[in-house]
């Protein structure tokens, strides 16, 4: 396998993480999870104009992405944050800029010869 391949390969098995927070709704929900901690899937929705099927199925796709978790309270859902995901998230990106960084060198280079 080449290095372009094998360098990309984490970012195409992170193509659902990047799909999850691409969605303006389900940022909003990472946002106020990061801000308040654990929350029921209700007080998730609140303050919003989303139904609790829409905000479940907003949940849904960022626990299948990794996310988040979930764990029953009685009747209740609560959501978490999984941290160390987001911290997979900062490491590609950081990954990607040092690529764009050494491109836009080898570019510069091939300009001023």
């Amino acid at each position: 396998m080449n290095r372009r391949r094998r360098a990309a390969r984490p970012l195409v098995e992170s193509a659902a993480l990047f799909a999850a927070l691409g969605d303006p709704t389900r940022l909003r929900i990472v946002t106020r999870l990061c801000d308040s901690g654990p929350l029921p899937t209700l007080r998730l929705g609140e303050g919003g104009e989303l139904t609790r099927q829409a905000v479940s199925k907003h949940l849904l796709a960022l626990e299948q992405a990794g996310l988040v978790q979930s764990s029953r309270i009685g009747r209740e859902r609560i959501w978490e944050l999984r941290p160390q995901r987001l911290d997979e998230v900062r490491e590609l990106l950081a990954q990607v800029s040092a690529q764009w960084d050494e491109a836009l060198l080898r570019l510069r280079a091939l300009l001023e010869a």
